[in-house]
Order: structure tokens, then C-alpha cells, then sequence
């Protein structure tokens, strides 16, 4: 498995209940782009239309060796999952009011995956705390590493 890309924002900006491993349709120059890193899932979520799962706002670059059929940097990818977990994934969604956000993009084998996660997004008191959380630990790591 060769992670291409990974969303560091999202434990800072959403508590994360669950993952989810999809597949993800691509175009030729895409998949190109893909395995040369040129993906930013930064500001990209997911939404289920229909029976169907798409993820809206993922930047694709642009195939430096494509012609005329290079593909279009932001559109909706439609993402493959089942029919059952989808229908799963909707109930949730319209009852809790939760998001589904991506966290990585990576090669499994050959197909290009994406994980997805289900979160709740957090307060800016709970930013806060999780901030003074990461800054305490590495305080100590920094402290323990003097003493060794």
C-alpha cells in the first residue's frame, strides 16, 4: 500500500467515528496524476446522491503529458462502495448530522483507493483543547528525550 496523500486536518477540525475504504473512478490522465502525487484532498467531502457516492471538491492536477483529453481538476468522482454500506452510511448521515470527509488517497495493488471518514465536527473550545493536548505531549517527549 503506498499512501499518495493524507488529510492532516481533519483530526484537528472533526472527531472521527469511523473509516470506510473505497474505490474511486477515474479517467486515464487522472490515475496518471495520481500516482505522480498531484492530489489535494484539503477542502474535499463526500455525499451520496441517489444510491450513489460522490466525492465533491478533490483536486486532481492536471496530466503534464496529456493532450487535448486531459481531464477536468475538480469535478465530482463518483466513489465505489456497496449498495448496503451506502445505505447505511445515508441513515446515518441524515440522523446524526455527521460528515463524511476523506483521510487518505493510496494505491492498493493497482486501483486507487480513498478512506473515508465519518465525523462530527468539533466546537472551537474542543479545537482549543486538542491544540494544548498535542503542545503537553510534545513538551514531555522534548522533556523525556533530555534525561535519557
Amino acid at each position: 500500500m503506498k499512501v499518495i496523500v493524507n488529510n492532516k486536518k481533519i483530526s484537528r477540525e472533526y472527531y472521527i467515528l469511523d473509516t470506510f475504504e473505497c474505490g474511486i473512478v477515474l479517467t486515464g490522465t487522472e490515475i496518471k496524476s495520481v500516482r505522480l502525487g498531484k492530489v489535494a484532498i484539503n477542502d474535499a467531502y463526500a455525499r451520496i446522491k441517489g444510491y450513489e457516492l460522490f466525492v465533491i471538491n478533490m483536486h486532481i492536477s492536471k496530466y503534464s503529458h496529456g493532450n487535448i483529453h486531459n481531464h477536468e481538476e475538480k469535478r465530482d468522482r463518483k466513489l465505489l462502495m456497496e449498495k448496503h454500506d451506502i445505505i447505511r452510511l445515508s441513515l446515518k448521515l441524515k440522523q446524526e448530522g455527521l460528515t463524511l470527509v476523506p483521510t487518505k488517497v493510496y494505491l492498493k495493488e493497482s486501483l486507487c483507493k480513498v478512506e473515508l471518514a465519518l465525523c462530527k465536527g468539533k466546537k472551537l473550545y474542543d479545537k482549543r483543547e486538542t491544540a494544548k493536548e498535542e503542545d503537553s505531549k510534545r513538551r514531555l517527549e522534548k522533556v523525556e528525550k533530555e534525561y535519557r
